[in-house]
């Protein structure tokens, strides 16, 4: 499955679009991170906690859009976007979304 943030794929043409597809995570902070995480604070730098939890989330909802184009026959999802939002204190969403395409197929 060809995913890009671009209009188009470079080199591919556009057949159809197929429609909007996402796939979401949501995740809450954990009390051992959020230990770490605090320690991590008070020294400066990285939290390497959260920047794993967030990887983490954020390849979660890239799979889950790629199986929804799957399902739609796409060969493409393009314009993919990423956005978050707080659910709850302590947990938050991450959802990708782009629009399905299928690709004109030379033979």
């Amino acid at each position: 499955m060809i995913v890009v943030t671009t209009p188009d794929v470079p080199g591919e043409e556009i057949e159809e679009s197929l429609g909007l597809v996402r796939g979401s995570s949501i995740r809450a902070r954990h009390l051992g991170r959020d230990i770490l995480a605090a320690l991590r604070n008070v020294a400066g730098g990285e939290i390497h906690e959260y920047t794993k939890m967030l990887a983490e989330a954020r390849e979660q909802a890239i799979d889950r859009m790629i199986e929804e184009a799957q399902m739609m026959g796409a060969d493409a999802v393009v314009a993919v976007r990423f956005q978050t939002s707080m659910v709850m204190s302590g947990a938050a969403e991450m959802l990708c979304y782009g629009t399905a395409v299928k690709l004109v197929r030379g033979d």
